[in-house]
């Protein structure tokens, strides 16, 4: 598995990805706005990582594609620092995997790997969370070197959010 920048030719595969993890509430393509250009969506997450241009709340970010065998079994956002909601319920890292492709090790993958892109920006200790009740991503956060600090109620009447760290060294 391949972690790497989304790209022009992902179009189709990006936007099924999206369409099906919408299905769990859960944005693949973080802030996609419907009828814009691929092209310019491409652009802004590279300006995103750049911190360049980010829209209000938002804290420069490095989004990736998990490609295997050609295609696109998930995604990740790596932030590159922490705001105010980030530091409560969202972390420094997200991550997704596609519906078809789960329960194969994609979610240790990535977020091995997430750690290392990670530990390249400067970041020593990153925060990961994940809901309460997903016992899939809280084995993988742990099997991964998270240790858990918290649960803290979710925002909004949402489900609890499980909060761990891990030591990563920059």
């Amino acid at each position: 598995m391949l972690l790497r920048p989304l790209g022009v030719s992902d179009e189709k595969q990006a936007l099924q990805a999206h369409e099906e993890l919408a299905q769990d509430g859960f944005d693949f393509l973080l802030g996609l706005e419907q009828g814009a250009p691929w092209s310019a969506y491409c652009g802004r997450l590279e300006s995103q990582r750049l911190g360049v241009d980010l829209p209000e709340g938002w804290v420069p970010a490095t989004f990736l594609v998990a490609e295997a065998e050609g295609q696109i079994v998930g995604r990740v956002s790596i932030r590159h620092a922490l705001n105010a909601y980030l530091a409560e319920v969202g972390g420094h890292i997200g991550y997704g995997v596609r519906p078809g492709f789960r329960r194969r090790g994609y979610a240790t993958a990535i977020l091995g790997q997430s750690l290392a892109v990670a530990s390249s920006i400067g970041l020593e200790r990153v925060l990961v969370t994940c809901d309460d009740d997903n016992v899939g991503s809280a084995n993988v956060i742990q099997n991964c070197g998270g240790v858990l600090e918290n649960v803290v109620a979710g925002r909004d009447g949402s489900v609890p959010k499980r909060r761990y760290w891990v030591e990563i060294g920059a």
